[in-house]
């Protein structure tokens, strides 16, 4: 019988997939209808800023030891993400007809499907080998394309008009930079920060796919000695 630890990420995880799959489907149906990437967040944005949102389970998740992958880069994938998401496409009405954001809606949309689906059926140990694969594979092309014509070109594109609107300006109001810098400054160091995720999930993909290859291997071999013996 599962662990209740398991049966609960199975849960999360299952209902996350359903939402972004629906999400994904919302933002693929709507392009269809009017043959136009403009409607994007208008017709997914309320959904994927929900999803994001509640998605700060899974550094709980890490930093209590429910899950191995502690709770640094997670936290950091879940900033850098809420941040664009709350606090630019949802504040800047401008951007959101732009094409960074279907280009952006559409990568995580479909990476998540992915991601969510691998882990919801690796908690109840019935994960095909092929989606894992997909699961550490996707991301070598989806990740790149979120990030750079989808996140970066969006908050360069977002800069007047942050400005314009002096966004954020009582909060910064007591600091010696404005929101408009710290965004400035935040573009600088994005692809540093990006590159830093990037490299882990290579590192994770060598691993996990080494350690799905060993697995095979020994099942074959397990097969290959018993019709010997019988």
């Amino acid at each position: 019988m599962p662990k209740l630890s398991n049966l609960y990420l199975f849960m999360y995880n299952s209902l996350q997939f359903i939402g972004w799959a629906i999400a994904l489907f919302k933002i693929l149906s709507s392009y269809l209808a009017i043959r136009s990437i403009d409607e994007a967040y208008a017709s997914a944005g309320g959904l994927i800023c929900l999803l994001q949102t509640v998605s700060f389970l899974e550094v709980i998740h890490g930093a209590i030891g429910l899950v191995p992958s502690g709770a640094v880069l997670p936290l950091l994938q879940w900033g850098g993400r809420t941040h664009f998401l709350l606090a630019i496409v949802r504040q800047v009405l401008e951007v959101q007809k732009l094409p960074s954001v279907f280009i952006t809606f559409f990568a995580w949309s479909l990476s998540e499907v992915i991601r969510y689906s691998q882990y919801a059926l690796t908690c109840i140990g019935s994960c095909p080998s092929w989606i894992s694969y997909l699961r550490y594979t996707a991301f070598i092309l989806l990740y790149p394309i979120g990030v750079a014509p989808g996140e970066v070109w969006l908050m360069y594109q977002a800069l007047p008009f942050i400005k314009k609107k002096g966004l954020y300006a009582e909060v910064f109001s007591g600091l010696p930079f404005t929101y408009y810098d710290f965004v400035r400054v935040l573009l600088l160091c994005y692809p540093f920060l990006w590159l830093k995720l990037y490299v882990h999930l290579f590192r994770q993909r060598r691993s996990k796919l080494h350690k799905q290859h060993e697995k095979k291997k020994e099942r074959r071999n397990f097969m290959k000695s018993s019709s010997k013996t019988s």
